[in-house]
């Protein structure tokens, strides 16, 4: 581990993510509260703001992916903080002129230029840390992740409580410009040759979905994506409401749940991993899946903090066993000239569904019942399940010779 932090290129990116969780939860938290604040809870509103973040996920990854190839990974990270500063600056020069609604526009730009700039990170990753490392430095990439879904939440809130609006979109363009200079202190990307032609691009997603329709598991990963994306998709802007309308709470304690589920997740990412060797990977994600549905039908249903507490908890503990569990299954049943593609292919489904349902779900929260919303999303889940189930009479796929982790 000692000899990991000796890579400059593995400090520089720990470092730079650092920063931007800092400056992304800070403007996520505070444009939710701000937005709450200012149409009076509209459910229609807030979940605006999802889409805004993940519909650029959908739009955009694969084709992202595709130029991140062509272009210089640290050029490109620069780049993407910088104009990610920027839009922050427009958007605090607007509330001169009385425009809030600009704040959407924020997040907008920020999940487009993500998209661009994480698999850049990767790129580096591959290209400047030695493949014996480049697991743990991965780990550890990861864990930070995990440690701001507990933190974050804690530090939006408190700077949007203590200073406003304002001092939280600086601190967001700070912490973006600081990640942009801590990478220029890298060395200059190394001139690339061999790029593929623009045509290449059509031609290569054709055949990875070809690859994807003619395979039966990986149809129905798929399938099972769309439930799960549909299912989160519908509850994931509405979390503030089972804090305001069935606990109660004021909306600045959403920042606890959202705690909670972080710690679960820290924790179940630990305890599947030590399973996922000795548990077939559709057993992983059945519990996963399973697990998740009552999380849900318990949360959409307590009015007891300590009740939906224990359901978030139970969501983030078999959180993990999902994404293990579909990993493995992708990696086992797919060559390794084509993982890319079919990662490139499922999660824009994934996230896809996510987008449809977060755009709906406040015209959902509008005319029905919290409570039946959840009990749906969870039935998503089930669903979800049903399309894993033909896997386990089925012979698990042959191992693909290389057994690279999808990125």
């Amino acid at each position: 581990m000692s000899g990991l932090f000796r890579n400059r290129y593995v400090r520089a990116i720990l470092l730079s993510a650092l920063f931007l969780q800092i400056g992304i939860w800070v403007r996520n938290f505070a444009i939710l509260l701000y937005v709450m604040e200012q149409t009076n809870g509209d459910s229609r509103a807030v979940s605006l703001i999802s889409v805004a973040e993940y519909a650029p996920i959908f739009l955009f990854s694969f084709l992202a992916g595709t130029f991140v190839d062509r272009w210089r990974p640290k050029r490109t990270m620069v780049w993407c903080d910088v104009i990610s500063a920027v839009s922050v600056a427009v958007v605090l020069l607007t509330f001169v002129y009385g425009t809030w609604k600009a704040v959407f526009f924020v997040t907008l730009i920020s999940a487009i230029l993500s998209q661009f700039s994480q698999p850049s990170g990767m790129k580096l990753f591959k290209l400047h840390v030695p493949g014996e490392q480049l697991q743990a430095g991965m780990s550890l990439y990861q864990t930070l992740f995990a440690i701001f879904m507990v933190l974050g939440p804690i530090l939006g809130t408190f700077v949007f409580q203590q200073w406003g609006m304002e001092v939280a979109m600086v601190i967001t363009a700070a912490a973006f410009l600081l990640s942009a200079l801590v990478l220029v202190t890298l060395p200059a990307d190394r001139v690339e040759s061999g790029s593929a032609q623009p045509s290449d691009f059509w031609k290569e997603m054709a055949s990875g979905i070809r690859y994807v329709r003619d395979s039966r598991v990986l149809t129905m990963l798929g399938l099972c994506f769309l439930a799960a994306g549909l299912a989160i998709g519908m509850v994931q802007p509405l979390g503030i409401f089972l804090v305001t309308e069935r606990l109660g709470l004021p909306k600045e304690s959403l920042q606890w749940l959202l705690t909670v589920q972080g710690i679960g997740m820290i924790a179940g990412g630990g305890l599947t991993m030590a399973m996922a060797k000795k548990v077939a990977p559709q057993r992983l994600l059945v519990a996963g899946l399973a697990g998740n549905a009552v999380a849900l039908a318990v949360a959409g249903w307590s009015n007891h903090l300590w009740l939906t507490l224990a359901a978030q908890l139970l969501g983030g503990l078999l959180l993990p066993s999902i994404q293990i569990g579909i990993n493995t299954l992708l990696l086992k049943n797919t060559e390794s000239t084509f993982i890319g593609r079919v990662n490139g292919i499922l999660t824009p489904m994934f996230t896809g569904s996510m987008v449809v349902t977060m755009s709906v779900a406040g015209f959902l929260k509008t005319n029905l019942p919290l409570l039946f919303i959840y009990l749906l999303a969870a039935l998503l889940f089930v669903v979800g399940i049903l399309f894993i189930l033909p896997l386990y009479r089925m012979q698990e796929g042959k191992a693909p010779e290389n057994r690279e982790q999808i990125g």
